[in-house]
């Protein structure tokens, strides 16, 4: 099925780089769980100085919720609904990403990899999303015939 507009195709690289940042959240924990002083820190209760209760755990699901929503979300909305809301929580994450720093028991080699890779790509989602232009009076499709669109 071939996109008919230029918002459809941002809507889907909007969409396609939400998957590939919560990937590489998703990938990023698999591989801390092997990470031997990391996993013992979790069996004692959690990195130093971060407690890992319900409520942090529930406050964590809710902040992992956001990203996993924008790829339904990027693909839904229209245009200044889904720009605003890609400005802002590509922005949010990326403080909670570069704040995520300082929590536990400090970053890994490997944590300092993907945050970058996460970072760059929730930048690249909040700059695709502040040059998102809003669409003249009619879109024309790849459908449209020629002779339609010069009437």
């Amino acid at each position: 099925m071939p996109l008919s507009t230029s918002h459809d195709k941002i809507r889907l690289k909007l969409s396609m780089l939400w998957i590939f940042v919560v990937a590489n959240y998703l990938y990023c924990d698999v591989l801390s769980l092997m990470d031997p002083p990391f996993l013992r820190a979790l069996l004692q209760g959690g990195p130093p100085g971060l407690t890992m209760t319900e409520s942090f755990l529930l406050y964590a699901g809710f902040l992992m919720e956001i990203p996993m929503a924008m790829i339904v979300v990027s693909r839904l909305l229209e245009h200044r609904a889904n720009r605003w809301l890609n400005l802002v929580a590509a922005s949010l994450m990326t403080m909670v990403q570069i704040g995520s720093f300082w929590m536990g028991t400090g970053p890994t080699l490997h944590y300092v990899f993907f945050s970058a890779v996460e970072i760059g790509t929730l930048l690249v989602i909040a700059f695709t999303a502040w040059h998102w232009k809003p669409s003249s009076d009619r879109e024309i499709s790849n459908n449209t015939p020629i002779a339609q669109v010069q009437a």
